[in-house]
């Protein structure tokens, strides 16, 4: 047979040949393919990192562990652990290590957090090794380390970074207090791991860690490593226990913690793939341009006997290999961007959630394989159906250059029907009540991909409307332009569903912000009613780590012109459920400020209630527990052992999506014995200026502790500065998949003048001049952006409600009030035509350059 004689190389050589010759299609796809993987990549890596990086702070802290003996806020008493060890926990099998730990900073290692680890040197093998023979700590060193006062092992990394050696005098800020520390030796571990781990570590004897934080006499707790092969020994263990002390598996509290930034990296995740999805189209676009430009050389190619599985497999081939140049260069891109995306996450993370002391960026394999795979299986999709239109349509149509802009035509109803139905699933997929986040961001994905499938049926709708007009204004190339549009559906409805789909972006997560952003605002005015705040220097924005030293609060509580002074103590105690952050007030018109989603009695009796065993819980942490929003109950482990607190009321809250249960601060302190103070809300005498207060506060302050003294406006906007910094990187990745669509539009636009070039050659011929041609290639790609922006508008309105509404409810569990402004709308329709003129600059440059004789003669 035929089909015999025609080796394959010939076809991989006719295929190569096609990619050689039209270099800029070929750079255009993988730059499409390139940005797609990179940003999924940085954002992997950037998740990776944090993982790990969590991981690492852990491991640092908690080592072999596996389990702990915990207690209150105000940690436990040393003389448990020495019970404990005289109660026979060796003849048990049990180890066990008394550990102190405080987030810390220091001017001489770059003022960012570290961890003040305090342990036992003598218990310590069986969990932490860096004091054994791999910690590689001298003799002299060790000795120095046990014997001076506020002696520290730092890791030989940081030593070198920051330039600091064995015998210097740094200074440690704890809680706002200035510590006088020395470097006794340094820690070389010798795997990269431990070296990555011990990077945010100061190491300290526990009496010296003790001294250097203020809590003489305290632990935080004690680690344990219980038998394996004895199940009964946590039984045994827990009942030699002292009151108020309870047992936590380490794994279920670290478990915990990075359940809290799930939802945060799952909607980064999603929001990248978009730049995917975006590609996905100019990927199918480039492939199917390329099937239409070679239709006449399949014909052929048809009638000498090349099968069907042999023309799918050359088109698939192309865009294998054009799919694995740009995922590879996209995995590379990835890991550079991956810098900066780190960096935000991790910022964002600490404002957050709780302090990460290991800042450097992870690169695990699995996130290069993972883009690689992505970008090669996403290629090899969008190029599967151009590839199938090449390997089935028949050899007498292929010939026929008008064959796929039929067959375009007859499938746009086709194509608007199916998309109605995967609207319809994708609204089903968003309203089933399922844990996660999976099937919410698959309907979010349906409903966008659904829209967009609408663009051929919306384009070829608003380009018959649009004629008349166009014809009126423009002439006969107000006429020819919207037709032209028309006439190439095939691949102008595909450069067209791209841009609009970036630009749906915009809007959205613009809505969404702002939405997010005006709540948060009118929260603020609501909830923050003091007119002067004092408070101690925190890792985390929403957590706080240090408390208000007993003389510089006798100085605020004694401070002239305060009418009264309201107490704040924010702590994380344990619960069944794992770690609760709890935060005790003595606000007796917090009833009145607080802004409920529901109550079990008035505002008005709610300080009483609280006074009489009641708490308050946000609504972010009702959702989390699925409490019922009137007459719920949260459990919580007391000083003398789980308590259950009957919900008097559930309160908008926009501090953390973790949740926070609030009380009376005497009830607190009854239940804990914890007498620390977190913060202090000054409310001022009528008259009295807040700013003369905060500076005067702030010299009276400052030979006792180092706080935070802030009126009440600049409060507000420091927690919208957070706001900001927290959404940036969002913003980065709007941007990102912008660019991709606008490649997109430049690849249409560059397939469609090269495929209209006979055309526009004529069109030369016969007297069009280079400015005409200008003003037509600037109609037709003004137009297309015009239906991008346009259909932009209700495709962006619809994820903003699908974001507001189910994403951010399920990820983080507040209500946002929706906020409609016109600006993202206009924004995007004037970036949506802005994007398609510039994409249209080159093809139509490339055009006037081109005499009309070779235009004509192209083929």
């Amino acid at each position: 047979m035929l089909a015999n004689t025609f080796p394959s190389k010939t076809l991989l050589y006719t295929g190569w040949r096609y990619l050689a010759r039209h270099p800029w299609q070929s750079i255009l796809m993988v730059i499409g393919i390139t940005l797609g993987v990179a940003v999924v990549v940085a954002i992997d890596l950037a998740n990776a990192s944090a993982r790990e990086a969590f991981d690492l702070s852990t491991a640092a802290v908690a080592g072999r562990a596996t389990h702990q003996v915990v207690a209150g806020p105000s940690g436990l008493d040393q003389a448990a652990y020495v019970a404990l060890r005289r109660a026979g926990l060796a003849r048990e099998g049990i180890a066990s290590a008394p550990v102190l730990s405080e987030i810390v900073t220091s001017p001489q290692l770059g003022s960012r957090p570290l961890q003040l680890l305090g342990v036992d040197p003598f218990a310590e093998a069986p969990f932490r090794s860096y004091l054994a023979n791999d910690g590689a700590v001298p003799i002299d060193q060790l000795t120095a380390f046990l014997t001076q006062p506020g002696a520290l092992l730092i890791s030989a990394d940081m030593a070198q970074r920051y330039g600091v050696q064995v015998g210097d005098a740094i200074a440690l800020e704890v809680g706002g207090l200035q510590r006088p520390a020395l470097v006794a030796g340094l820690l070389q571990p010798a795997d990269s791991l431990s070296r990555r781990a011990l990077d945010g570590v100061l190491l300290a004897d526990i009496s010296t860690a003790q001294e250097l934080s203020g809590r003489l006499g305290r632990l935080d707790r004690i680690d344990l490593i219980l038998p394996e092969g004895d199940p009964s020994a946590l039984a045994r263990l827990e009942a030699q226990l002292p009151a108020g002390l309870e047992v936590a598996s380490v794994a279920a509290r670290g478990g915990a913690i990075q359940q809290m930034t799930a939802a945060f990296r799952t909607n980064l995740t999603a929001l990248s793939l978009l730049a995917l999805v975006v590609g996905l189209f100019l990927i199918y676009n480039t492939m199917t341009f390329s099937v239409v430009q070679r239709r006449p050389l399949f014909g052929a190619l048809r009638c000498l006997g090349v099968t069907r599985r042999e023309l799918f497999l050359l088109v698939l081939g192309e865009a294998l290999a054009v799919g694995v140049l740009g995922a590879t260069l996209g995995v590379a891109l990835g890991v550079l961007l991956g810098q900066g995306a780190v960096q935000a996450v991790t910022q964002t993370i600490n404002d957050l959630y709780f302090v990460l002391t290991v800042r450097g960026v992870a690169v695990p394999t699995s996130s290069l394989l993972k883009g690689l795979a992505l970008g090669i299986a996403a290629t090899v999709l969008a190029a599967a159906p151009p590839a199938w239109e090449a390997a089935t349509v028949p050899p007498r149509v292929a010939l026929s250059r008008s064959g796929l802009e039929s067959k375009a035509g007859r499938a746009v109803r086709g194509a608007a029907l199916a998309s109605l139905a995967l609207m319809a699933l994708g609204g089903a997929l968003l309203l089933l009540p399922a844990p996660g986040l999976t099937l919410s961001f698959a309907g979010t994905f349906a409903v966008i991909i659904g829209i967009g499938m609408q663009t051929p049926l919306v384009t070829k709708l608003l380009m018959e409307g649009v004629t008349p007009l166009s014809g009126r204004l423009g002439g006969v190339l107000g006429r020819m332009a919207p037709r032209s549009v028309v006439s190439s559906l095939s691949r102008t409805a595909i450069a067209i569903a791209a841009l609009m789909i970036a630009v749906s972006v915009t809007i959205g997560v613009s809505l969404m912000v702002s939405s997010f952003r005006y709540t948060v605002v009118a929260w603020l005015a609501q909830t923050v009613q003091g007119d002067v705040y004092i408070s101690p220097p925190s890792a985390t924005t929403t957590v706080a780590t240090a408390t208000v030293a007993p003389a510089a609060e006798a100085i605020v509580r004694g401070w002239s012109g305060a009418a009264r002074v309201d107490t704040l103590r924010t702590t994380t105690v344990d619960s069944p459920d794992g770690a609760v952050q709890l935060a005790a007030v003595d606000n007796p018109d917090l009833g009145r400020e607080r802004r409920f989603l529901a109550t079990s009695v008035p505002p008005e009796q709610m300080w009483a209630a609280m006074q009489a065993g009641a708490v308050i819980v946000s609504e972010p942490f009702a959702n989390r527990m699925g409490l019922p929003r009137r007459d719920g109950e949260v459990t919580l482990q007391t000083a003398q052992g789980q308590r259950t607190f009957p919900v008097a009321g559930v309160y908008y809250d926009y501090t953390t999506s973790q949740g926070v249960v609030m009380m009376a601060l005497p009830l607190y302190r009854e239940l804990w014995q914890d007498r620390a103070v977190t913060g202090l809300a000054l409310r001022l005498e009528p008259g009295v200026d807040p700013d003369q207060v905060t500076h005067g506060l702030q010299d009276a302050l400052a030979p006792v502790q180092s706080l935070t003294v802030q009126p009440n406006q600049a409060l507000r906007a420091e927690a919208l500065v957070i706001f900001d910094r927290t959404f940036a990187i969002t913003g980065a990745l709007q941007l990102l998949a912008t660019l991709v669509a606008f490649i997109g539009v430049l690849s249409a636009l560059l397939s469609l003048m090269l495929d209209k070039q006979r055309e526009l050659g004529i069109l030369r011929a016969v007297g069009l001049t280079g400015r005409q041609l200008w003003q037509l290639v600037s109609l037709e790609t003004g137009l297309m952006g015009a239906v991008a922006g346009l259909l932009a508008m209700p495709t962006g309105l619809a994820l903003a409600l699908i974001l507001i509404y189910i994403i951010n409810r399920r990820s983080f569990g507040w209500t946002l009030q929706m906020q409609l402004t016109p600006e993202p709308f206009v924004q995007a329709l004037v970036v949506a035509v802005a994007a398609a003129l510039l994409a249209g600059i080159y093809p139509a440059y490339r055009m006037t350059r081109m005499a009309a004789a070779d235009a004509m003669r192209f083929e």
